[in-house]
């Protein structure tokens, strides 16, 4: 635990690449609450492909903005029509881990630190992951997982497990709809501290029962991504 905190405590003073490249700027990028409170959803349906879509689109082009980010620790209402987060047995999943940059497909993604292929697969239940790829990095103060998904089928034709990947590298694309298990085009980033003997797969939606367990272990991924940190501070 100790080890996991001085981890967590280094990721902001970490030097990364950013993920989406080193052409944007802090104000092509503006923050997304897709939570259940969001008072909008009131009166729309995200819960469809074009319903999201229509919302992220109209915001971005309100704002003047390239990429909608957001969701670490959201509570959300759009997974519950897929069986993948509710059965209707166990309790629903709903509790987003991981960081989404929202940009269309085709946007190149590129790796924040050194490291290798820990994994790669797809997922191609309804909603879950598509295209997905797993990094492993060795930093002093440990080991640190970095998780890419919803990705374009063709990102992951170039990969193995075990091959080294240098910082600043472009390791995959952002995946059509076809490509990336249903969804708008995006990005889930997702840092793990502890792959819990997975490989290709990592939840990336919790129950609020298991929230806090997995939020520990799972950083946020903004942590690496200081150009977001100071557009939601300038706003």
């Amino acid at each position: 635990m100790i080890r996991s905190a001085s981890l967590i405590t280094a990721l902001p003073h970490t030097s990364a690449y950013p993920v989406l490249g080193t052409a944007l700027r802090a104000e092509d990028f503006y923050p997304l609450d897709l939570s259940v409170q969001n008072a909008d959803f009131q009166a729309l349906n995200v819960t469809t492909y074009d319903g999201l879509d229509a919302y992220i689109q109209q915001i971005l082009q309100e704002q003047h903005a390239q990429v909608g980010y957001g969701g670490y620790g959201e509570h959300r209402i759009f997974y519950q029509q897929s069986p993948l987060f509710n059965d209707g047995v166990q309790e629903p999943r709903c509790i987003h881990l991981g960081l989404d940059l929202w940009a269309p497909a085709g946007t190149p993604i590129y790796a924040p630190l050194p490291g290798k292929i820990h994994s790669l697969q797809y997922n191609g239940g309804v909603l879950d992951y598509g295209a997905t790829l797993i990094l492993e990095h060795t930093l002093p103060e440990g080991t640190l997982y970095s998780l890419y998904g919803h990705l374009s089928r063709a990102s992951l034709s170039a990969w193995q497990p075990g091959q080294p990947v240098t910082k600043g590298a472009p390791i995959a694309h952002i995946g059509a709809q076809e490509d990336n298990g249903g969804w708008v085009p995006h990005l889930h980033w997702q840092l793990m501290l502890d792959m819990e003997g997975r490989s290709g797969d990592f939840p990336g939606v919790a129950t609020p029962t298991m929230a806090a367990h997995y939020l520990a272990i799972c950083p946020n991924p903004a942590l690496l991504l200081p150009i977001i940190n100071a557009w939601s501070l300038a706003r």
